[in-house]
């Protein structure tokens, strides 16, 4: 391969759905692969076939529908894992099979119980089965950050001759230091014999917020694929961002000297597909894809960007997406010109039924709002698309809410066809709502986060609210977009106790992580 080029492996659909409350449905999965499709992703790694009936679906709707990215399965060091994840991969164009193996000697010792010499036999049979099977197979070394550097030689010169052909090494609980990272990374390379023969990959983990600068740190030591998720997201603080990666490496190829594949404009597109179907809202000050990553508050700044943008900008914001979105579309625009767009931004509905409600929903907005976004599609189509039956609907909605006064919200719902009413109580007209649709629902979850964000700029924007909630350990994110943030409100935790209903219908799949 060219030894300039980064290859791009997105873990958004397995490693990042591992995050509480961020599973997601099949055709969601699908949607986001889409996305990266689009991005230039080289690797989709699109789930853990075996985990359950639904990620084996999901992994082969993906398989059988994507055809320029090569999709990738998961699977551990098990015959089981490696033959189901070859079943769901059966219909890919490009397919990948990537099994790991633990090789820290606190993980060999009390996860496996298995001695050194057991586990490269293992690694090295898994290997070899899952090659007999697929072309293209790739082997982790679980917590390389914490292994011993001899054993690390070991078992990937093994994995090697049996067949592997990239090499990851991942910093599983994100313990590792870029300069001493770096180096480990570099003298893997160097003191394996037939390095020559594999990609050198890195999986880094944000514990400590050092995930894209021991990515990077890896990458000048020779490493030539970084696993990373969109918008950074993971199990516990998350995974290298992938747009970080890429614009870091665009930015400094003066320093860096590799490229990758990606398609950057079509970042902040990919970046607000996935916060809107997982519910985890892009931060403000976040790198790249924040609503301020190219705001100047600063009046030196901004004289400074008004007479040379490169002043304070090293990069321009239309080169991830940014100030390309705007629709010029209203409630007067035909269902045509509406189609059109969505499929300019990716968007796919299955049927015309689907359209038929999505541009239905579109003109609803277009009443309230004077100029609709590309956000505001994406907003309108995820409640479209959505596969969550809705046991519970909003049928009415009053708040009262006056200063000086204790607010009051009546609440009807529609449970199953039977309409019920309640009046609360609240601290405002939020708390109010929700307290409504307990006295009617009694669901005994608890709200672990209620969170605000405008989809759009202005006053008449959509707010756009994620409410999650937990119950029995099982956590659930609903999402819910208005122009009235009251009832933008009462639709996430209505949509959050819907999705409690479906139960393991949408429960975390996963059971391993490298």
């Amino acid at each position: 391969m060219n030894n300039d080029r980064v290859i791009i492996f997105d873990t958004t659909l397995r490693d990042g759905e591992q995050s509480p409350g961020a599973s997601m449905t099949k055709d969601e999965k699908l949607r986001i692969a889409r996305a990266l499709e689009k991005l230039g992703v080289d690797v989709i790694e699109a789930g853990f076939a075996i985990a359950s009936p639904g990620d084996f679906a999901a992994v082969k709707q993906i398989a059988d529908t994507i055809r320029d990215s090569t999709v990738c399965s998961l699977s551990r060091a098990m015959d089981a894992d490696i033959d189901r994840a070859a079943e769901a991969l059966a219909g890919a164009n490009s397919g990948r099979i990537h099994t790991f193996i633990a090789t820290s000697p606190i993980h060999m010792q009390h996860k496996l119980r298995l001695e050194p010499d057991q586990v490269v036999e293992q690694a090295v049979r898994a290997v070899k089965r899952a090659r007999n099977l697929c072309a293209d197979v790739e082997f982790s070394c679980e917590d390389a950050g914490r292994s011993e550097l001899d054993f690390l030689c070991r078992i990937i010169e093994a994995a090697i001759d049996a067949g592997a052909r990239t090499i990851n090494i991942p910093d599983t609980v994100g313990y590792a230091i870029p300069h001493q990272f770096g180096e480990m990374i570099g003298q893997i390379i160097q003191r394996v014999p037939n390095a020559d023969k594999a990609v050198f990959s890195v999986h880094c983990h944000n514990d400590l917020g050092l995930a894209v600068a021991n990515s990077l740190a890896a990458v000048n030591a020779g490493a030539r694929q970084v696993e990373c998720t969109i918008n950074g997201l993971g199990e516990r603080a998350g995974n290298a961002a992938l747009e970080e990666i890429v614009m870091a490496i665009k930015t400094r190829e003066d320093v860096l000297g590799v490229h990758t594949g990606i398609i950057t404009e079509n970042i902040l597109s990919a970046s607000r597909l996935v916060s809107g179907i997982t519910g985890f809202a892009v931060q403000p000050n976040k790198a790249i894809v924040g609503a301020n990553a190219f705001a100047h508050e600063s009046g030196i700044h901004q004289d400074g960007v008004l007479k040379h943008r490169e002043t304070y900008e090293i990069m321009s914001a239309q080169s991830v997406g940014w100030h390309t979105n705007r629709l010029s579309l209203g409630k007067l625009s035909g269902r045509n010109a509406f189609r059109s767009r969505l499929q300019e931004l990716g968007i796919e509905l299955g049927s015309e039924a689907d359209l038929n409600i999505a541009f239905a929903r579109f003109k609803e907005l277009a009443d309230k709002k004077h100029e609709i976004f590309d956000e505001d599609l994406q907003a309108l189509v995820s409640e479209t698309l959505t596969e969550v039956v809705e046991h519970t609907k909003l049928v009415y909605l009053e708040v009262a809410s006056r200063m000086g006064e204790i607010p009051q919200a009546r609440v009807v719902l529609s449970i199953e066809g039977q309409e019920t009413e309640a009046t609360a109580p609240g601290s405002g007209p939020v708390d109010a709502t929700f307290k409504a649709i307990e006295q009617i629902v009694h669901s005994d979850s608890v709200l672990q986060l209620y969170s605000v964000n405008a989809i759009t700029q202005g006053t008449d924007s959509q707010g756009e609210v994620t409410v999650r909630l937990e119950k029995a350990g099982r956590i659930v994110n609903g999402n819910g977009a208005d122009t009235d943030i009251v009832v933008a409100s009462a639709k996430a935790y209505i949509n959050a106790l819907n999705l409690m209903r479906e139960g393991a219908y949408r429960a975390h799949p996963q059971a391993a992580d490298v």
